[in-house]
C-alpha cells in the first residue's frame, strides 16, 4: 500500500517476465490480512504485517502485463465486502475469486459470513469463486478441539460445494496424512450424494530457513519434527524441502489415485528471500512434471505465442481454437494448448493454478490438465 504506480507496475513486469519461462497458466494475488487472532505472547507473528495494495486492481495489472488470467482471493472480513466484488469485477475485470472465511471465531470481525459471502458472490453474473479448504482441519485432535467426535472438513467442502464453489486450494502441505485422508472423505461423501468432486489445488511452499518454518507453523501449517529438522540440517535447506515436497506430491497422487478428485498444484513462497523464490520456479517445473507424468499418458509442453491469439475461446464458426499436435506414441491427437480469454469463466482454468511470489504479491502458475489438454499458454 502506498507504493507509487511506476513501481507497482515495475514489479508486476519483473515477474511477469520471469514467469515467461514457465509454462504457466495463471497467476494467483492473495488478500493479505494482519490476522491478529493468529497472535499471542507465545507465538508472536514472525514477519511484521504491511498493508498491501488491495488485490483486485493488482491482479488486473498482472493480467495486463502476461496476459494471463488471475484468481483473487478475498478475505470475508471487510465491511466493504458487497461494494468490493462490484468494484473487482466491474472496474478490474476480475471474473474469478477465492472466498476466505476469517480466521478465527473469536475476536469481532466485519463483513459477512462465509456463507453469506458466497451467496454474495454466487449471485454475481459472470462471476465464479472457489474456497479453501485446510487438511490441518480434518484431524481427530482439531475435531476434538471443536467439540466434534470425527474430522469434518469434508463437510465443510460439500457445504462450500452446494454454495457453488468451483475449486478449492489448499493451504501449504507439509504433514500429507490429513490431506490424503481429506481427500478420500470427500470423495467418498460426493459419491455418496452422486456429486462430482470439485478440483484441489494442493499447495506447496518450499523453506530455507527457521524463520520462514516458523512462519508457516503460525500460519497454520503442521510441520512435523522430522522433516523440519531435515531440511534445516542440511547443507542446502531449500533443496531439500524441495525434494521432500516433490515426495509429497507423489505419496498423495499414488494414495488418491482412482478416487476421483481432480488436482491440481499451487506453488507459493511466504517471504520475499531471495533462495525461496528461486526455489519455487525449480518447484513449479518439478511439480509440473510429476503431475503430468502421473496422467499415465505422453506430454508435452508447446509454446504458443499468445499475441496471435484470439482474445475470445470460441470463434463464430465453431468449437474453442486449439493449438493440436500427433502424439505419434499411441496415435492419437491430442489439446496441448488451449486458447481462452480472461473475460471466460475461469473454472475452466482456475483448478491448474501454480504460483510463486514477488513483491508481496502471491501469483501462480500452472499447466492445464484432464482429459483433452496436457499444457500450453492461453491469453
Amino acid at each position: 500500500e502506498g507504493t507509487p504506480p511506476g513501481k507497482v507496475l515495475e514489479i508486476a513486469t519483473k515477474f511477469s517476465n520471469r514467469s515467461k519461462a514457465l509454462a504457466s497458466d495463471g497467476f494467483i494475488v492473495y488478500d493479505i490480512q494482519d490476522e491478529p487472532g493468529r497472535s499471542s505472547d507465545a507465538t508472536p507473528r514472525p514477519f511484521p504485517f504491511r498493508r498491501l495494495m488491495d488485490s483486485s486492481p493488482y491482479a488486473a495489472l498482472l493480467a495486463r502485463t502476461s496476459g494471463k488470467q488471475c484468481l483473487v482471493y478475498k478475505c470475508v472480513a471487510d465491511e466493504q465486502f458487497d461494494e468490493w466484488i462490484t468494484t473487482a469485477h466491474t472496474n478490474h475485470g476480475i471474473s474469478a475469486i477465492n472466498v476466505v472465511g476469517r480466521v478465527s471465531s473469536e475476536g469481532t470481525y466485519q463483513g459477512p459470513t462465509i456463507s453469506d459471502a458466497m451467496a454474495r458472490v454466487n449471485a454475481t453474473p459472470a462471476l465464479k469463486f472457489g474456497c479453501v479448504c485446510i487438511g490441518e482441519r480434518h484431524t481427530l485432535e482439531a475435531a476434538q478441539a471443536r467439540g466434534k467426535p470425527y474430522p469434518t472438513e469434508h463437510l465443510n467442502m460439500m457445504r462450500k460445494q452446494s454454495a457453488g464453489a468451483e475449486w478449492f486450494v489448499s493451504q501449504a502441505i507439509y504433514d500429507i496424512e490429513p490431506t490424503i485422508q481429506l481427500l478420500k472423505d470427500y470423495a467418498a461423501l460426493c459419491r455418496q450424494h452422486g456429486k462430482t468432486p470439485r478440483k484441489v489445488i494442493l499447495t506447496f511452499a518450499p523453506v530455507s530457513r527457521t524463520k520462514t518454518l516458523n512462519f508457516i507453523k503460525w500460519l497454520g501449517v503442521k510441520v512435523p519434527q522430522d522433516i523440519e529438522e531435515s531440511i534445516l540440517q542440511h547443507e542446502r535447506p531449500v533443496d531439500k524441502s524441495i525434494d521432500i515436497l516433490c515426495d509429497h506430491l507423489r505419496t498423495i497422487l499414488k494414495e488418491c489415485a482412482g478416487i476421483g478428485v481432480p488436482l491440481g498444484v499451487n506453488c507459493e513462497s511466504v517471504s520475499i528471500y531471495k533462495a525461496e523464490i528461486d526455489g519455487v520456479h525449480e518447484l513449479f517445473r518439478r511439480l509440473q512434471r510429476i503431475l503430468l507424468d502421473a496422467r499415465g499418458s505422453p506430454w508435452k509442453v508447446v509454446w504458443v505465442d499468445s499475441s496471435l491469439l484470439t482474445s475470445t475461446s470460441k470463434n463464430e464458426n465453431g468449437p474453442p481454437r486449439q493449438a493440436l499436435e500427433d502424439d505419434r506414441d499411441n496415435g492419437n491427437k491430442k489439446t496441448v494448448g488451449t486458447v481462452n480469454s480472461a473475460s471466460n469463466s475461469f473454472h475452466t482454468v482456475a483448478p491448474m493454478m501454480m504460483g510463486v511470489v514477488l513483491g508481496g504479491a502471491l501469483v501462480g502458475a500452472g499447466v492445464m490438465l484432464g482429459s483433452s489438454v496436457s499444457g500450453g499458454s492461453r491469453k
